[in-house]
């Protein structure tokens, strides 16, 4: 039987969850909370924006006939390094972000990380060789840590907790808005007959940064860091105001704030917050092992084949007009969009484990598919198999945003809040790793081996789906704080709610 102190956890945990029941009232009728979301959009949301344009543009330049000629024509391991050193840059100052995020907020990190980001931008845009602009894409990919860590911390711990999953999934799914921006003005650029059809795409990279630095001011410190740092009165205001439109009586607003103050008090009386503590317990290395699962997947799963060397995938099955390139790539990005817009909804519908491994098979039958496409098209060269290609390239992508949108949610609510930047850390540490490795190998591959190289992915993603199965906890339903309580309470007798 669970102990007195524990069934009373359990009430006043459910409290939150019980009065939110009880309010019927959209947040777009709510005036604080719909403000809040608006300036939200800009400040935070569309922070991966950034990285989804870097993607898009590189993958463009590659068919700008000005780039190439400036640079060299950059091929095989050079082109990979280029590729790869905008995440080689993030891999840098990743072990220091979780403090610096820490020390001065989830707001500020944006602030800092934006700064960063339009000064690579301007580098880039100059670039007058080969070694400059990597040297500025290194730069850049230090800037991007700071921005994606406080921005998807602050979605997750401002917004009000019926509309966290779907915020903090569309937060993801800003990077496909980057990628249409890049597929457009690449689009739009290539035939200019000089360097302005790169360096235009390049400068405009640091739009969404700007944007940043402008509405960052219109919006509140996360009212949870706000408790870390024993500012109380200030992080009841920002409840009181946006979750309680300004109704200080709030009993939904006391409860909330009750909630995140008791548990917050609990995490840090049983934790010194530093980085060895993520291998002391059972449940902290499961956190870590998801964390670095959930980085490698999200690269290592065959989009990042479409991502940065879609020009080279429809090469291998003769589809090699540079217009018809930027076509689709424009086209995929925006399908992209669309379709992973819609799955970031879907979150308020669907169990984690079911999107999650819904879209594992979905790629998994989706790539070898793709794979024997290819593999028909070299031995016949028929017209119709590369259009098949193309087909299930669209297909792939959609399968792929089934979870794409659950990755910034499922790693907060996985990580309570004293380690939930370094989770954040974990997750990103690995996503770069993965990109700056798939980055460099995939151009050799490609080279090597053609459609071939595919059937690497087609065996990892097997690999992927069943660590999805057997590690992957269920996390839909309770509040951070609920997911982030002590599996011994009983409150929630799931695997997801560990020690």
């Amino acid at each position: 039987m669970p102990k007195q102190a524990d069934v009373a956890a359990a009430a006043e945990q459910s409290e939150v969850n019980r009065l939110m029941a009880l309010d019927t009232t959209p947040w777009y009728q709510k005036p604080n909370l719909r403000f809040l979301y608006f300036c939200l959009i800009p400040a935070a949301m569309g922070v991966e924006m950034t990285t989804g344009y870097d993607g898009s543009v590189l993958n463009g330049l590659q068919a700008v006939q000005p780039w190439q000629d400036h640079f060299g024509h950059p091929k095989g391991a050079l082109l990979g390094v280029t590729s790869a050193s905008y995440n080689l840059g993030g891999l840098i100052v990743l072990p220091f972000v979780p403090y610096v995020i820490d020390r001065i907020g989830r707001k500020h990190s944006i602030t800092l990380g934006s700064i960063i980001l339009v000064i690579g931008t301007i580098l880039q845009t100059c670039s007058i060789n080969i070694g400059m602009f990597l040297a500025s894409r290194l730069l850049l990919g230090t800037g991007i840590p700071f921005a994606v860590s406080g921005a998807s911390q602050l979605l997750a711990e401002l917004s009000h907790p019926r509309e966290r999953s779907v915020i903090s999934g569309l937060f993801n799914v800003s990077w496909f808005v980057g990628s249409i921006l890049a597929a457009g003005v690449t689009l739009g650029t290539y035939k200019i007959p000089n360097n302005w059809a790169w360096r235009i795409p390049s400068a405009l990279q640091c739009a969404p940064s700007v944007l940043q630095l402008v509405f960052v001011w219109f919006i509140p410190e996360s009212p949870r860091w706000l408790l870390f740092k024993e500012r109380n009165e200030e992080a009841f205001e920002v409840l009181v105001k946006y979750h309680g439109e300004g109704d200080r009586d709030s009993a939904f607003v006391r409860a909330e704030f009750e909630e995140i103050d008791a548990q917050l008090r609990q995490e840090l009386s049983n934790s010194k917050r530093r980085w060895v503590e993520l291998l002391q317990t059972t449940g902290n290395r499961k956190r870590l092992l998801i964390a670095m699962c959930m980085g490698v997947f999200s690269q290592w799963s065959g989009n990042g084949l479409v991502s940065y060397y879609l020009a080279r995938v429809l090469s291998t099955v003769g589809v090699k007009d540079k217009r018809t390139q930027n076509i689709v790539n424009l086209s995929l990005s925006c399908w992209s969009m669309i379709t992973a817009g819609a799955f970031a909804f879907v979150t308020r519908v669907l169990r984690r484990r079911v999107q999650y491994l819904t879209s594992f098979c979905c790629m998994t039958v989706v790539f070898a598919t793709i794979t024997g496409l290819s593999a028909h098209f070299a031995m016949t060269g028929g017209h119709s198999a590369a259009v098949a290609v193309v087909a299930m390239i669209f297909i792939y992508n959609a399968s792929y945003n089934i979870m794409q949108p659950l990755l910034f949610v499922y790693i907060t609510e996985i990580f309570p809040f004293v380690h939930r930047a370094k989770g954040i850390a974990i997750l990103q540490f690995f996503v770069r790793g993965s990109t700056a490795f798939n980055a460099f190998v995939n151009p050799i591959g490609l080279d090597a081996l053609a459609w071939k190289f595919y059937l690497f992915y087609c065996v990892w993603l097997l690999v992927e789906l069943a660590t999805v199965y057997f590690l992957y906890p269920e996390t839909k339903g309770p509040t951070l704080e609920e997911l982030a309580y002590c599996k011994s309470s009983r409150v929630y007798p799931l695997n997801h709610c560990w020690c």
